[in-house]
């Protein structure tokens, strides 16, 4: 669970330029002719962003770059902007996300005038809101009735099991994951879960914001309950939320959960067994088709000692209550209105601060792509991921990798041993580009046009059982963890890869029309943060094989420790919201991505001009058209609800604060004339520089 890092959860995460010989040349003019009718030539594209690639409209100049940076290169932009009803958050992710979305429903519908398309089936099977409604909760009763029928705690285990396959919450999760210092094997692994909101934080905060929160939720169980036809709603939701808050007491925070090291306890299932004895995890692992584990990963086993004393102590029936309200809401789009639109109004507007719930197509397009993803995902790139984009990412990612090859050695605080090993790390990533380069196989999977809760479910199962499926089979590496059609990126330690999907090879992440500066700024430092995440706080405790290890001498972490203090200082006194700070420790692995990636992108973008003194476009410097790209790609507006629960939860910090980071660069000082007394200003000394 810690080995993939995205560059943003995407909204939902978190590319490629290249130099200027490798992108893709403007049109030329026809050889002059003799003749005077000879044609003219063709005009060079233009960049979809401005003149160069940047929204120069978008820009407040009113604010001084050395006290805003976000704002004077965004604040117009921000100003002007709403964020549509169906949206908790709006900016440059969320614009390519409804792209790639109307992109893939044009698929979707040509595939829809095929009686034989699953595609088509799926999608008509989701959009078929009529027969939803008509069928109402008996296509789920069977299950329902599973939940409500059980009748002893013996069979607490089995029925968590068959939830777990169905991707219904149970207070224990588990997947088929690497095993952290065995990365050639898959192991199953154990983490905390239990909780209906997304942290422990939203029923043990004192804060009034969370308080109100805490009391639509216990509402919001309460209505749950009363729609399934439950009697006396109330005291139940409140015995259900009095097990979750005990529960989430017992839960680690997010900063402990994300620590690669605390969080790889391998446990034999005796010894799991012996460690949380109030529950039977032998017959759930049994239960779950896990076959052949003798040993489990377990990322909090002082939370699972608590939470399985927890459900060994509580009723059956508020065991029962909190599973069939899981079930409900897990299955809430699938279901009659009632139960969707409930389900909305909590997990969309209370805690997202969403007005209004998305037109069914795009959810049927999520649908469709959440069920058939590689079926979905070959037709889409086929059609709109051209290969010039593809090879230009492919040798912007190269440049990038050249420049971080080179900072290694200019590091005054890492040891020489520890640079050879960090070099050979760097010699060992793969990057991928674009799209897998095999297709998983969905076959197997049964798709029916009238039956939406059906498909659901058989999908959920059938991506569990290919989950589990991997035990005891050698290591998927050409497996991607997104679809082609997601706007993001992410890093995977395990498998020392770095993963660009083919939609955010798109403006104004990268355009082949677009400056240099502008793409190196966006999509370059994009491609070198995620590159660095494998030598960001937690990352940098994998070695070149993908292994958890200790490979840094003692004195180079304990520089490099150092420097990750600095910097978590000043992302703590970020307060986006009042009394809710950014939280440096949570946030730390972006921060450092961040900040090395800009560090590097830049690097590469020197090294790509060959010498030559770069052009001033419009009146901007070739470092100014670079931070700008930058900052171009983390325009967003947030809700407040929205923000408040990142600010909680998110290992990502906001927009704003991520543009920040270029106040510890010190190319950005003279590029926009920076001076002591602005408010983003740090004297020399005072600049974190860690990669």
């Amino acid at each position: 669970m810690h080995k993939i890092t995205a560059v943003l959860l995407a909204t939902s995460a978190l590319a490629g330029c290249t130099s200027q010989s490798a992108l893709p040349p403007a049109a030329v003019a026809a050889p002059a002719m003799a003749e005077a009718t000879a044609p003219e030539a063709a005009p060079a594209p233009k960049p979809q962003y401005g003149a160069y690639g940047f929204d120069v409209t978008g820009m407040d100049r009113s604010v001084a770059p050395g006290d805003n940076f976000y704002q004077f290169s965004n604040g117009t932009w921000a100003r002007n902007t709403a964020i549509p009803a169906d949206k908790s958050n709006y900016g440059m992710f969320t614009v390519l996300d409804d792209l790639s979305r109307e992109r893939t429903r044009t698929i979707i519908d040509e595939q829809s005038k095929d009686p034989n398309s699953r595609i088509g089936a799926a999608y008509a099977s989701f959009m078929d809101e009529a027969g939803v409604e008509a069928k109402g909760l008996t296509p789920f009763e069977p299950w329902l009735g599973k939940v409500r029928g059980l009748n002893n705690k013996k069979g607490l285990a089995p029925l968590y099991a068959q939830a777990i396959r169905l991707g219904i919450g149970t207070p224990f999760g588990g997947f088929v994951g690497q095993d952290d210092k065995a990365p050639d094997q898959y192991i199953l692994q154990f983490f905390q879960a239990g909780l209906g909101m997304p942290d422990r934080d939203y029923y043990l905060s004192k804060d009034a914001k969370l308080a109100e929160t805490k009391a639509k939720y216990l509402q919001h169980v309460t209505n749950m309950l009363r729609l399934a036809g439950e009697q006396n709603p109330e005291a139940r939701a409140q015995a259900i939320l009095n097990l979750e808050t005990a529960i989430a007491q017992a839960s680690w925070t997010k900063i402990e959960s994300r620590d690669a090291t605390k969080t790889y306890n391998k446990l034999t299932v005796a010894e799991l067994a012996r460690k949380a004895p109030g529950f039977d995890f032998p017959g759930l692992i049994r239960e779950s088709g896990a076959q052949g584990v003798s040993s489990v990963l377990v990322a909090q086993p002082s939370a699972f000692t608590k939470i399985a004393s927890l459900v060994n102590k509580a009723p059956l029936g508020v065991l029962k209550d909190q599973l069939l309200v899981r079930s409900l809401d897990a299955y809430a789009s699938y279901l009659p209105s009632a139960f969707d639109k409930e389900n909305f109004a909590f997990y969309g507007t209370t805690l997202s601060g969403t007005p209004e719930q998305e037109v069914r197509w795009k959810r049927a397009v999520n649908f469709t792509v959440g069920a058939l993803g590689d079926d979905v995902s070959k037709l889409y790139v086929a059609r709109f991921f051209p290969p010039e984009t593809k090879a230009a990412a492919d040798q912007l990612v190269h440049n990038v990798i050249q420049a971080m090859d080179r900072r290694i050695d200019k590091l005054e605080w890492m040891s020489p041993e520890t640079k050879v090993k960090a070099h050979a790390k760097l010699a060992a990533f793969t990057p991928k580009i674009g799209y897998p380069s095999q297709w998983r196989d969905m076959s197997g999977l049964v798709i029916d046009r009238n039956d939406l809760l059906g498909n659901a479910m058989r999908s959920n199962e059938f991506d569990y059982a290919y989950n589990v499926g991997k035990l005891g089979k050698p290591i998927y590496k050409w497996e991607w963890g997104m679809t082609p059609m997601t706007i993001n990126a992410y890093a995977n330690f395990g498998m020392v890869e770095i993963v660009f999907p083919a939609a955010i090879l798109q403006p104004p992440f990268f355009d082949p029309n677009a400056d240099p500066a502008v793409n190196y700024g966006g999509i370059g430092a994009v491609i070198g943060h995620e590159l660095s995440h494998h030598f960001d706080d937690q990352g940098a405790k994998y070695d070149k094989e993908g292994r958890l290890s200790d490979w840094w001498t003692p004195a180079d972490v304990a520089a490099f420790n150092s420097r990750l203090d600095r910097l978590g200082k000043q992302y703590d006194a970020y307060e986006p919201l009042p009394g809710f700070h950014v939280q440096g420790k949570l946030t730390m692995g972006e921060n450092v991505a961040d900040l090395a990636g800009l560090t590097v992108a830049h690097d590469a973008y020197i090294a790509s001009l060959g010498g030559k003194e770069p052009p001033v476009i419009d009146g901007t410097t070739a470092d100014q058209r670079f931070y700008f790209g930058w900052a171009q790609v983390w325009r967003r507006n947030y809700r407040e609800p929205n923000l408040r629960q990142r600010l909680l939860t998110d290992a990502h910090s906001p927009s704003e604060q991520r543009v920040s980071t270029v106040r510890n660069l010190d190319p950005w000082y003279p590029a926009f004339n920076v001076q002591p007394g602005q408010k983003l200003y740090l004297a020399p000394a005072d600049r974190v520089r860690i990669w």
